[in-house]
């Protein structure tokens, strides 16, 4: 047999040290920009986040804590947090960020799940780390992200992390680890059972990187200013924090106030280019925008993701204000990134109609992922735009097992996502569905996304869910649950009558019910889970009808 002939080039890991490391020698004056719990507005560079993340390294290290150990995060979008993104996996350590929004119960579970040896913490959640400390043993310090004097008054003994920081050099060498070795922690947000955690790797969150940045992703450059307000507690904020260094882009981190006066302020104020968030958020930005009667002098472009982004909200960006919206698709399992709605040059010369249809989706793959959907038989489906099934993907940066599971979720090599799609002739993806949420109606599938987006689009409505209700001749059919915008009004009639034209008839929901708030997942989600158990024993006034009076029709569409 012949021996391979191995390629002659240099063997250099794929560390996530190395990111910061670039960004702090090649564009070493560039800033980054907090605005911090402390109130003001705090300025330095990447030259000066590297040292204090090796600061920090060095701290840990003095702490005692080992590589492969969990340091945990419970902060908002700020410089410190930076530093411990970088600083924790810099020396081997595991960066586990955690979600601040979920239940105590389920922080207090995911800690002890992660065995944490630290937790850092911005002070607003002191009163939160005071209920977790008696619940979580095993845990050797809690660290305040403060310097001595705002330390907050707690029951919990803490330490400072500006003491800690100063305490060190910053004289130290970032180790050549192994690249598969973990690097990060991230827990799903456990609205089915207890959250499990996907454990990535230095080589996967650097390919992730790489990818984030193509032109046909997020497209980064040295010359944006770049703006997450995706929380860098919800999957490592979409990979921002690792894009940004390696292409050289200025950071902004809005901290705690994502109000959307707030947001906008600091756009304007850091001529930010490039943002990218959860459509609740960029919701209520809109809506200040509209109140306020300001538009944006710099923002250009925005990722939006975590959920569909409703048509609406895209031709309001798109048309209204000359943003261009980059839908979005991943998951926490996938770090997160899977597809991005960026058109081709073919795409590009189409219609404008056609061109927004396309954009409406959740967009083609970068390279590194793949996808497929099958059907119940688990036989992969045509991409012909009009066969739903189980999307499956599969890639160097999608997990393989979750932490502390022996068992696999992988189905002969790939990872079925939960969510239900269809894959059109462009090889563009769009979400239909999660699995769980799909409205099954005389045997036909009806896909609540569309019948929200729908709603969304008229003028009265803030926000909408649509949800299966029961129905004894149908099984299932759709019960629109509405808040309506301030200083509006729409009744039952009119919302039903403006579905008119707009989907298949048997589609129209069959109610529908108005509310103050709808109920969110701590990642800004409709937690649909909680919807349907409040609406469970809803009568429909279709299933009080005479079977002969029913107006719907079984079957094919209308």
């Amino acid at each position: 047999m012949t021996t391979p002939l191995l390629g002659q080039m240099m063997d250099v890991p794929l560390t996530v040290s190395s990111l910061l490391a670039h960004a702090a020698r090649h564009f070493g004056d560039t800033e980054i920009v907090s605005r911090r719990i402390e109130g003001d507005v705090h300025r330095y560079t990447y030259r000066d986040c590297e040292k204090r993340a090796k600061q920090l390294a060095q701290a840990l290290i003095a702490l005692g804590v080992e590589p492969g150990e969990r340091v945990a995060t419970l902060a908002w979008n700020g410089y410190r947090h930076l530093e411990a993104y970088y600083g924790t996996p810099g020396f081997g350590a595991v960066c586990h960020t955690i979600n601040p929004r979920l239940f105590p119960d389920q922080i207090a579970y995911i800690v002890n799940h992660a065995d944490d040896a630290y937790v850092l913490f911005d002070t607003t959640f002191a009163a939160l780390v005071d209920c977790l400390a008696p619940q979580c043993p095993k845990v050797r310090g809690w660290i305040a992200l403060a310097d001595a004097a705002h330390l907050p008054k707690m029951q919990t003994p803490v330490l400072s992390y500006e003491t800690l920081v100063a305490a060190q050099d910053g004289n130290y060498a970032w180790p050549p680890l192994d690249e598969r070795q973990a690097s990060y922690l991230c827990y799903t947000s456990g609205t089915t059972g207890n959250p499990k955690g996907a454990l990535y790797s230095h080589r996967s969150t650097v390919l992730h990187a790489f990818g984030a940045s193509l032109p046909d992703a997020m497209s980064l450059s040295a010359r944006d200013s770049v703006l997450p307000v995706v929380p860098m507690f919800h999957v490592n904020a979409w990979g921002i924090p690792h894009a940004a260094p390696l292409t050289g882009a200025k950071l902004v981190f809005p901290g705690k106030d994502l109000d959307g006066k707030s947001l906008y302020e600091l756009m304007e104020n850091e001529r930010v280019t490039y943002s990218a968030g959860v459509p609740t958020v960029w919701l209520g930005l809109l809506n200040y925008l509209r109140e306020a009667g300001v538009r944006f002098s710099s923002l250009n472009r925005t990722v939006i993701g975590g959920s569909a982004c409703p048509p609406a909200m895209l031709r309001t960006f798109q048309d209204e204000y000359g943003v261009e919206v980059i839908h979005a698709w991943g998951m926490t399992e996938m770090s997160p990134l899977g597809t991005l709605s960026k058109l081709t040059w073919e795409q590009s010369q189409r219609s404008p109609d056609e061109q927004r249809k396309l954009r409406e989706k959740q967009g083609h793959v970068l390279y590194g992922v793949d996808m497929k959907i099958v059907g119940d038989d688990g036989r992969d489906l045509p991409w012909d735009g009009v066969a739903f099934g189980d999307l499956h993907v599969r890639g160097p940066w999608v997990i393989d097992r979750y932490f502390r599971k022996d068992d696999s979720p992988l189905v002969d090599g790939w990872f079925p996502t939960g969510d239900v799609a269809t894959i059109d002739q462009d090889s563009f993806l769009h979400i239909t569905d999660r699995s769980k949420d799909v409205i099954k109606s005389g045997g036909e599938w009806i896909s609540s996304i569309d019948i929200e987006n729908v709603a969304i689009a008229h003028p009265a409505v803030a926000e909408a869910a649509c949800i299966a209700c029961a129905h004894p001749k149908w099984t299932e059919r759709p019960l629109l649950v509405v808040v309506k915008r301030a200083a509006f009004d729409v009744t039952r009639e009119e919302l039903l009558a403006f579905y008119d034209g707009k989907v298949a008839k048997w589609w129209i929901p069959d109610d529908v019910v108005f509310v103050d708030e709808l109920p969110h997942t701590a990642t800004g989600k409709l937690q649909k889970l909680k919807l349907r158990d409040l609406f469970r024993d809803h009568v429909l006034p279709s299933a009080l009808a005479d079977e002969k009076d029913c107006p719907l029709a079984r079957g094919n569409p209308v």
